[in-house]
């Protein structure tokens, strides 16, 4: 990686009490999927702007980084951007073709917090 530089840093949300939930999340997979996550949102950070497969707009300012797991398990890490850095706002495995509403609310509420 020497002499390549991060087009997109990538900095994890804190929310009010301190905790960085996106980082609770990932140590929290197994080690072959954490590594797999931290990969993808690796390419982001260098490779911006990226598209499919790896990177894909949820509209209103939402972003998410796309990551096959073993077991045919699907994660995304939902993150917006702000002062020239790609913000973490939040991790899950995806179970459902759509992403559920749900897990887009919650991003959308810690991106008003940050931007």
């Amino acid at each position: 990686m020497i002499g390549r530089m991060k087009k997109l840093p990538a900095r994890f949300y804190v929310n009010s009490t301190g905790r960085k939930p996106v980082r609770e999340w990932i140590l929290e997979l197994t080690e072959a999927d954490r590594r797999g996550v931290g990969k993808d949102i690796q390419k982001v950070e260098f490779g911006w702007p990226l598209g499919r497969p790896h990177c894909a707009p949820l509209g209103a300012g939402l972003w998410e980084v796309r990551s096959a797991l073993a077991s045919d398990r699907i994660a995304r890490v939902i993150f917006c951007m702000g002062d020239g850095h790609m913000i973490l706002l939040h991790g899950f495995i995806k179970k459902t073709q759509k992403t559920p509403k749900v897990d887009i609310d919650l991003a959308m509420k810690r991106m008003k917090e940050v931007t």
